[in-house]
This record gives structure tokens, sequence and C-alpha cells, in this order.
């Protein structure tokens, strides 16, 4: 079984690459993920629900539900007193599952346009939405019983939302309008002032990993995922993976000119700027849209197939976060581990609600043809 891919290193120059002989074939320049939301007009979002705050100020719909500080955040979901996980086996509607495939199977190939390139993916590119202290996934109807958490994507997103909730209200912060999902990863903090640090980019990839498409189906509607290690909690040194990095090209490699005084945090030379990307399965066990611990249901393939457990292989998603800042001396600091001040805590949530006809033709046209689409699903 193959691990999630990490980031190389190459000298004096800041490009986040995806390493490892799966996915040789797949480099990540770093490009600038300024894109904001679609100009097109979207449905409202569900009422009085989200208060989309400006990046310096907390979202603390109540006091007594809501954690005043990331430090309290974390204590509310640990103490004896805090609620207690949530979640089972959610198994996927057969006959709407069998549905998306049969009308999968029947969609044609669309033809490629000359100069096309051949990265097999397709992409949402999101602005940031909100920030909570809720988890639809982890914490499922428990308002306030997370560590902060920053939103992009589903406008309409909270501790009760529903995979129905994410196709009826698709107000959304991500091109294309027909990607209804919601991401969303832990609270970054500047240590120093205490204010959160919002991201200013934040790319999906929907991508083959390995060197090549075969038996690649479309993802269900409501599949949940989990990647990365909330509950980690080591030093992230010069060096160390499960990082923040420093990409676009500057002086310095991806670890930066500098270190933080703890040397968890990377200083980036101008004009480079503070990045993290997270890799997620690429495996499916095509029964189940989540497990008790949100991992169980979904596995890492090879090149040559996917576990037998898990034998429907699916886009893997890829999260490319771009912050808007270069980094102190005196770091940041994680919502899901405001004390130890790490990045190893860093990770990404994923709630995949899509148009299904959307879904199933950007994953034919792009990831099973191996060519590479924009935002539009087009060959581009």
């Amino acid at each position: 079984m193959l691990l999630p891919v990490s980031i190389t290193k190459p000298k004096r120059r800041a490009a986040a690459v995806l390493g490892g002989a799966a996915v040789a074939a797949l480099v990540v320049t770093a490009l600038a993920v300024r894109l904001g939301g679609s100009s097109s007009p979207e449905p409202q979002a569900k009422a009085a629900q989200i208060v989309a705050p400006s990046p310096s100020v907390p979202v603390l719909t109540s006091s007594a539900a809501k954690p005043a500080s990331p430090a309290a955040a974390t204590k509310s979901a640990t103490s004896k007193a805090a609620p207690v996980a949530k979640g089972g086996w959610i198994p996927v509607d057969p006959a709407a599952w069998q549905k998306q495939v049969a009308a999968f199977k029947a969609r044609k190939i669309d033809p490629v346009p000359a100069g096309v390139g051949n990265l097999p993916e397709f992409r949402a590119d999101c602005t940031y939405s909100h920030r909570r202290a809720d988890d639809p996934i982890v914490f499922p109807g428990l308002p306030g019983a997370s560590h902060m958490h920053s939103f992009v994507g589903n406008k309409a997103v909270d501790a009760d939302t529903t995979a129905e909730d994410l196709t009826k209200f698709t107000a959304t912060t991500c091109k294309p309008v027909v990607d209804h999902s919601s991401y969303w990863v832990p609270t970054l903090y500047d240590a120093a002032t205490k204010k959160p640090v919002e991201t200013t980019g934040f790319r999906v990839y929907y991508r083959s990993i390995r060197n090549n498409s075969a038996g690649v189906m479309p993802i269900p509607t409501g599949l949940r995922m989990i990647a990365g290690d909330a509950k980690k909690k080591v030093p992230t040194p010069r060096g160390a993976q499960g990082q923040f990095y420093c990409a676009f090209y500057g002086p310095g490699d991806l670890d930066g000119v500098a270190r933080s005084t703890n040397g968890n945090w990377p200083i980036c030379g101008e004009p480079a700027t503070l990045h993290f990307m997270l890799q997620f399965p690429d495996c499916w066990d095509g029964k189940n849209l989540d497990s008790p611990n949100h991992k169980d249901h979904l596995a890492y393939g090879s090149d040559s197939a996917c576990p037998a457990g898990h034998p429907v292989r699916i886009p893997a998603l890829t999260f490319d976060i771009q912050y808007g800042v270069k980094g102190t001396q005196q770091g940041y600091y994680l919502s899901s581990d405001p004390t130890g001040r790490s990045a190893s805590s860093m990770h990404g949530d994923a709630f995949l609600v899509w148009d299904a006809d959307a879904m199933n033709k950007r994953t034919k046209d792009c990831v099973v043809q191996r060519r590479t689409c924009d935002n539009n699903g087009y060959l581009s």
C-alpha cells in the first residue's frame, strides 16, 4: 500500500512537487490560486445559518455553544464533559449509486482538442467562506464540539449539515458552481497576534495519482473523507514531512530562507508565501459513504490495483492551500494544536456533493481519458 505523496524540495526554487514513483508524472507547479467565486447568480444559502466574517474576527454565534478561542475549542472537544465524537458506517444508497454508474458508463468521451495537456485531473478553485467550531463529519449535530475550522465551498455548512443539505443549498465559494461540496481545515492563527490567518487560495484537484486510469469511477454523492491526523503532535523542523512550505518562485527552497524561533514554521523569501498540500486516498469500498473513524471506507491503491477490500478506484483529491503570509519569528499555531505550535496536526475534511452529471463528465473526459481540464471541465 502506498502512503500519501510527499513534497520534494528543489534547491533555490519554491515549486510544489508531488513525489513518489506512483505520481512521478504529476508534478504540481505551485500556481497562484487567487480565484474568486462564480459571477453567476447563486441560490440562496440556508437562512440564518452562516455568518461570513472578516478574516480577523472569529465566528462565535453563541458564547455558550462556541468556544471563545482556539485553546477553549480544543478544551471543549477533549474535556470529560465534552461531547463524544459521533460516527458510524453510512451505507451508500444502492439505487442512486447504480443510477450514477449506469449514466457514467453510457456517457461518451468527448473528443480531445489539439494541444491539450496530459495530466489526468480536473479541479475546483475556492475561496474562504466562513469559520466555525463545527465538524459535520466527526461531530454531526453537535455545534461547538470541534476545534475551530475554516470552511471553503458550500456556504450553508454547520454541525447539522447533511448530504441532502449540500444538494439543496448550493451557494458556493468554489468554481465551478456545480461543485456543491464543502472542504475544511483547522484554522491557522498568528502566534504573536492570536488572530486567524485565512486561506487566500484553495485549489482542490481531482486526479489520477497512478500511471494509469484503469477502472476509475466517479465519486458517489455524499462521500466523506479525512486526510491527515488532528491528534498528531510532533515538531515540524526544516526538512520534515507534513510541514507548511514556501511556494512560488523566490529565494531559498520550500523550507524558506529562515525558520520561526521554535523551528516549526518557514519564513519565505519574496514573493513566496505559505502553502500546505494534503493528499487523499483513491480507493473506495463501494459500499459506505463514511466509517466510524472516517477513514476505513477508503484506502490508498497502487499502480496495479486497489486493495481487495476497497476495489473501486475513484479520483484522488489533493488540497493545495495558499495563505497570503510569509512567516514570522513567532510563527503560527493550528486550532487543532494551540499549545504545541507545530504543523503536524494539519488535516483536511471533504464532504463531497457534485451535480452527478458534471462529476461523471469530468471523471470520464479528464481522469479516464488522462487529459488536463480546467474549472469548467473543458479540456485545456
